[in-house]
């Protein structure tokens, strides 16, 4: 479906700027102004700085006269409202009405339920219709709209920045046409395999026995355990070779100890050596 936010009488230039940042990281670009209070605000420094980067959709919005000639080619309007209006279309919050929405679109069709229909009707149009920072929307704008979407916020401090209620109602619009999804983070380590633990496992086996840390006659559970915080980690191939590399480092000095204990005449006897496991 189309979709279009329309900001009637907006009057804080930094608003446009966070409204076209809140449309772009959900995916819209269709943004209109209807009458603003700056003739050129979308050019105005505070705007093009809280827009951070959604340049496009500053260049690409439109400023009007008229909420009629916003609405053009808009089939389906929703106002937004902290509380109901005694007249009017009903109140609901986004989530409830876009379910509604949406299944009905999807049936009206073939009225086959909804996995008949599959597609939304492409000459359908969104409107999200956001009124004056100074004022909210004026009654005679409500009425005309299908829908009233109010934000479930707290009832003692419901009061959101222009921005902020944009933001809210493009997640819920984007969520409710199917989200982008979670991208794969790039670069991720792969993880290591059971035959690159168990050779590590093997490595520090060989050094904690050479530190005198282990028994091999007798190693009790120490073993198995370790195997098992190696599983419970799930250790990348590059956290095998650093650990790797600390046992080998371990060795050396383990080395270099005793050559050094020989040369002296006797055994190093650390301090921090616990006794045999």
């Amino acid at each position: 479906m189309k979709t279009r936010f329309i900001l009637i009488n907006t009057s804080h230039a930094g608003n446009v700027g966070a409204a076209a940042r809140a449309m772009k990281v959900m995916g819209f670009g269709d943004l209109v102004l209807v009458a603003p209070r700056w003739a050129n605000v979308l050019r105005r420094e505070e705007t093009i700085q809280r827009a951070s980067g959604a340049l496009d959709v500053l260049h690409n919005a439109r400023i009007v006269a008229t909420l009629d000639e916003a609405l053009d080619g808009m089939t389906h309007l929703c106002a937004t409202a902290m509380t109901p209006r005694d007249f009017g279309p009903p109140t609901m919050t986004p989530r409830e009405h876009f379910e509604k929405l949406l299944k009905k679109e999807l049936t009206s069709d073939t009225g086959k339920g909804l996995e008949a229909g599959k597609t939304m009707n492409p000459e359908s149009g969104m409107a999200f219709l956001f009124g004056s920072e100074r004022f909210g929307m004026r009654n005679e704008d409500v009425y005309r709209c299908h829908a009233c979407l109010s934000i479930p916020t707290n009832p003692s401090f419901g009061s959101l920045n222009l921005g902020a209620a944009i933001q809210v109602i493009a997640y819920e619009w984007r969520l409710a046409l199917g989200g982008f999804g979670v991208q794969p983070a790039t670069g991720v380590p792969a993880h290591a395999d059971a035959q690159q633990v168990s050779g590590m496992l093997e490595h520090w086996q060989q050094v904690l026995v050479q530190i005198d840390f282990l028994d091999p006659e007798a190693p009790k559970k120490l073993l198995p355990r370790l195997n098992q915080l190696a599983n419970r980690a799930q250790l990348t191939v590059e956290e095998i070779h650093i650990l790797r590399g600390i046992a080998k480092a371990v060795a050396q000095v383990a080395v270099r100890a005793g050559a050094h204990g020989d040369a002296a005449g006797a055994a190093p006897q650390p301090a921090e050596i616990p006794a045999r496991r």
